[in-house]
């Protein structure tokens, strides 16, 4: 099977790529509470996974074709501080390890989640299973 997408064999170590921003609204808190069941926050308050959430979302705003991922392996996330409702978000990514393996490889990719102020509000690292592009034989 060939997967569209940011091949194993096309990422960089190291390259650092950013998300365009989001202000978090009332809006997002409500689908978000209403799709997760999750109890009723106090005006103004982001439910804490809420911008993890956002955080994947923006990550399909950028230019590059997202990853050709086979398989999601691991999630390590810290909360630094609390988002509130008003606050513009973006996001910054970068490899910090590759793996080759016979079809893929592992891939981890660490994110933060960076404020209107420039500080990070919350942060992690992802380990992705990505594809290898198939050799075409002739």
């Amino acid at each position: 099977m060939n997967v569209k997408g940011t091949y194993f064999e096309d990422l960089e170590v190291d390259k650092i790529r950013e998300t365009p921003a989001i202000t978090v609204t009332e809006t997002h808190v409500s689908l978000y509470l209403g799709l997760t069941r999750e109890p009723s926050v106090a005006a103004g308050d982001v439910p804490a996974v809420l911008p993890l959430c956002m955080s994947i979302g923006l990550g399909w705003r950028v230019k590059e074709p997202p990853l050709a991922v086979l398989a999601f392996v691991g999630l390590d996330w810290q909360i630094v501080k609390e988002v509130r409702v008003g606050d513009t978000v973006h996001g910054r990514a970068r490899i910090l390890s590759k793996r080759p393996m016979r079809d893929g490889g592992f891939v981890v990719d660490e994110r933060s989640l960076i404020d209107q102020h420039g500080e990070v509000v919350q942060q992690g690292k992802f380990t992705f299973l990505v594809a290898k592009r198939k050799e075409v034989r002739v």
